[in-house]
């Protein structure tokens, strides 16, 4: 009886892939080698980062071609900028109500378990070392026309491809399509095949490119646990399990709330996007899912146009994990020099930290230097050039753990904001979703094929 009552969607499928032929049972595989080599062969480890460096230098070499071709064409085939641009304002309006609760949600928490509080060590030569770099890359104006000027305007239209600047790959990306959604409908068409070409040729790179994903999660596992594995992590325990805590309240209290509204189950989207989850543990950094999140979230029954244009633009203006962790960041530096930061003082950072979070794109390492930028503009009593220096030291010993901490938040969140915003545009096919969230390894063939350049 119990088989009888089984949905279509949970039904044992005939041509399933194996196991052992699936992309995340070759990066659980990879995570679990990384740590035991860490951990047995630590000198060793210590020079393997450069296996997870280089997987993401590759990925990064065709983010910015992704999100170029993919928000084109995502507009451009809407035909009709009064449409995009309601979808533009519903995204970032989600993205921004986002923001607020997940900066505040890190300010509760950090004042009610107060990882710095009673903090007792001494910084490190080397991690001052480290903290002055990051200030150093943090550096400069932090105001709202250095942000218009310096991170948000192109200064021509190679350069943001050649640094991998997504925030203003992604403003060509717009000018673009407003260019090709003012065509006559017959030219509009061809260019848009133009660019579907592209994207094509694009995304087979990528797929040969996430054959090397075990072996960047190998890499990255192996360093993080030979430098921070073991007793070496006790110290700061605190400020990484009130973070990750914190990330666990947000995806499964606020998104899981916000996706049960929208009709699905949080645990059956984490289920769906298990493969790049698990890419972005071993490599802490979500950019490296970026492509498959597109083509994956598509199949699942998200429309190309929401999916081309939420998910590239949350990646710069929808970082929730990035969020949480610089305010609470924030408190834990106060608290270890032994102050108290009063809450008119925190509703001003949170203020500041909703400008300064934008764009602080999933690479290792962008939420530190993103917390040094944003203590620097804030500035005053609290936070004087030598208060920074001397807790971002601190901060910067375990900022991988964190980092990997900030990117699966941020790559959930990125997603649940995708199948929401669909769902308002009434743009999301119910029946396929709920089906994909049922039976995940059809989408996973559909987004092997997509990424392969064939019809699904």
């Amino acid at each position: 009886m119990a088989e009888e009552a089984r949905t279509e969607g949970d039904k044992p499928d005939a041509d399933r892939t194996p196991v052992y032929r699936q992309l995340w049972f070759f990066v659980i595989i990879a995570i679990i080698a990384g740590i035991l080599f860490g951990l047995l062969f630590e000198k060793q480890a210590l020079e393997a980062q450069w296996l997870a460096e280089a997987f993401i230098q590759l990925i990064k070499a065709v983010t910015g071609p992704v999100i170029f071709v993919t928000v084109v064409i995502g507009i451009a085939s809407l035909g009709d900028m009064a449409r995009a641009g309601g979808l533009a304002l519903k995204a970032l309006g989600y993205f921004l109500t986002m923001t607020v609760v997940a900066l505040a949600l890190g300010l509760i928490a950090g004042n009610v378990i107060k990882p710095g509080g009673g903090f007792e060590g001494e910084v490190s030569d080397s991690a001052k070392a480290d903290a002055k770099e990051s200030i150093g890359e943090a550096g400069g104006d932090q105001g709202l026309v250095a942000f218009i000027t310096d991170d948000l305007l192109p200064t021509s239209f190679v350069a943001p491809f050649v640094e991998n600047e997504i925030l203003r790959v992604l403003i060509l990306a717009l000018l673009v399509a407003a260019a090709v959604s003012g065509l006559p409908k017959v030219q509009r068409e061809q260019v848009v095949r133009v660019f579907e070409v592209a994207a094509q040729i694009i995304f087979r790179v990528i797929r040969l490119i996430m054959w090397a994903a075990p072996i960047g999660a190998f890499g990255g596992m192996a360093f993080t646990v030979a430098k921070f594995g073991g007793t070496s992590l006790t110290s700061l325990g605190l400020l990484m399990a009130t973070f990750w805590g914190t990330c666990a309240v947000f995806v499964f209290g606020v998104l899981g709330l916000v996706a049960r509204i929208s009709g699905f189950s949080i645990f059956r989207l984490i289920r769906l996007i298990r493969d790049e989850l698990l890419i972005i543990l071993g490599t802490s950094s979500s950019e490296t899912v970026l492509p498959r999140l597109l083509a994956k979230l598509e199949a699942a029954g998200a429309s190309r146009q929401v999916t081309g244009v939420v998910l590239p633009t949350g990646y710069s203006f929808n970082l929730d994990g990035t969020c949480i962790y610089l305010t609470l960041g924030a408190l834990f530096i106060v608290q270890a020099a032994g102050q108290e930061l009063p809450l008119a003082t925190q509703i001003g950072l949170l203020a500041l930290m909703v400008l300064t979070s934008k764009g602080a794109a999933g690479i290792t390492g962008a939420g530190l230097v993103t917390l040094t930028a944003s203590l620097q503009a804030f500035g005053g009593d609290y936070f004087s050039a030598e208060s920074i220096a001397v807790g971002i030291a601190l901060v910067v010993g375990i900022d991988r753990i964190m980092s990997e901490g900030r990117a699966l938040t941020n790559a959930i969140g990125n997603c649940v904001a995708v199948m929401v915003i669909a769902k308002w545009q009434g743009e999301r096919d119910e029946e396929k979703f709920q089906e994909a969230l049922r039976a995940p390894a059809k989408v996973e063939r559909a987004t092997d094929r997509a990424l392969a350049g064939a019809t699904a």
